[in-house]
């Protein structure tokens, strides 16, 4: 019954979100300061993990292709497909639920804690509005983030094919770019705007609603990676199936 009420519960405060708007010149600094906190931020270690992973993809891909019959370009377009459609948009967002989902649980946590969001309400102010709705907008811009690390994940496929000899660079570049389905980049983006929501409210409901002082605080942080995660990987599954599937 404590999952169904917690459903519940994330549901209303996803609707009452939306009921009675903060002022917009205050609604912008918020918005503001969500993206360099949420997105420039998380920037550089989305660009990190992209790089170094299309390189193990690569090499992977590379010595496992030890049959001559199979062409060379095989590593390229295995590269794209694994970096388009899951590493950038779910394995990236996964890791995104450590880094912003525990920032944003612990922040709001934080003014729960020491009842900073009671004042607000005291003050006429929709709480849920001025601390959750910020971070989503900001979160929209996610995709962004994304679509540097697709880049990046090629990238550092194509340095770690190139620099290890496991093919030439014509022949990394033909796998890119064969039986190219401009669909897979769309169905990406799809997927990476419905993390990014995910990513935004799921922490904000877990910092919202806490009891407790400190250490509840961390315990928070904790629990809503974890269903963060969940959430995304099963998401994942049913937009994968609805949308690829025969």
């Amino acid at each position: 019954m404590a999952y169904l009420n917690n459903i519940g519960l994330y549901f209303l405060m996803i609707a009452e979100m939306f009921r009675k708007p903060t002022k917009w010149s205050v609604m912008r600094t918020l918005i503001l300061k969500d993206i360099d906190d949420l997105i420039i931020g998380s920037l550089g270690i989305i660009a990190f993990i992209s790089f170094f992973v299309g390189g193990v993809i690569t090499i992977q891909t590379a010595l496992n292709i030890d049959n001559p019959l199979i062409p060379k370009y095989l590593v390229g377009f295995a590269t794209r497909q694994s970096v388009i459609l899951e590493f950038a948009p779910t394995f990236t967002s996964i890791i995104m639920a450590g880094k912003v989902g525990s920032f944003i649980t612990s922040s709001i946590g934080t003014m729960r804690v020491t009842e900073q969001i009671d004042a607000l309400e005291v003050m006429g102010i929709n709480s849920l509005n001025y601390l959750v709705f910020p971070k989503t907008v900001a979160l929209m811009l996610y995709p962004f983030a994304i679509a540097i690390g697709m880049f990046l994940g090629i990238l550092g496929g194509m340095a770690a094919c190139v620099l290890g000899g496991y093919t030439s660079l014509a022949d990394y570049i033909l796998g890119l770019q064969i039986d190219f389905d401009g669909f897979h980049v769309t169905y990406a983006f799809i997927k990476t705007f419905i993390f990014a929501f995910v990513l935004a409210t799921i922490p904000s409901f877990h910092g919202y609603y806490m009891k407790g002082g400190a250490l509840e605080v961390g315990k928070a942080s904790t629990t809503s990676f974890v269903w963060t995660a969940v959430v995304i990987i099963l998401l994942n599954y049913i937009l994968t199936d609805m949308m690829l599937g025969q």
